[in-house]
C-alpha cells in the first residue's frame, strides 16, 4: 500500500511538472486534428510504466526491495538509430542493480525492459 501511495505522489508530481508542456501543445491544436500522429504524452507513458512495474512486483520478477527502496521515477526520450523511444527509469536506493528501465515506442506501446537502460 505504501508503494502505491508513493507512486501516486510521483505521478502527481510528474503531471504538475509536465502540465505547462501539455497545455502548450494543446493550445495549438485546432479542428480536432493532431500533428503528432497520436504520439504518447509523458504522463501516459509513466502511467503505463507504473502498471508494468506493479505487475513485475506482483509476479515477483522484481524483489521487495524495488517496492520499499524506490527513490524516483523519471521519463525521457532517447534516440536509438533513427527511432525515438520513451524511457521510464525506476531508481531505487543504492542496491545493485540500482535502476530498472521500461521502454515504449513514440505511440506508447511497450517495447521492453532491462536493468542497463540500453
Amino acid at each position: 500500500m505504501r508503494h502505491l501511495i508513493k507512486v501516486q505522489i510521483l505521478v502527481i508530481m510528474l503531471t504538475i511538472g509536465y502540465l505547462p508542456t501539455i497545455m502548450k501543445n494543446t493550445s495549438y491544436a485546432h479542428g480536432g486534428k493532431s500533428h503528432s500522429d497520436n504520439a504518447a504524452t509523458p504522463f501516459a507513458v509513466v502511467q503505463s510504466a507504473i502498471q508494468l512495474y506493479d505487475k513485475l512486483l506482483s509476479k515477483q520478477k522484481l524483489d521487495d526491495s524495488w517496492e520499499s527502496g524506490l527513490r524516483s521515477i523519471s521519463v525521457y526520450q532517447n534516440k536509438r538509430g533513427s527511432q525515438v523511444e520513451w524511457t521510464v527509469k525506476f531508481l531505487r536506493t543504492k542496491i545493485d542493480p540500482e535502476a530498472v528501465y521500461i521502454f515504449f515506442d513514440p505511440k506508447g506501446n511497450y517495447i521492453g525492459s532491462n536493468f542497463t537502460g540500453k
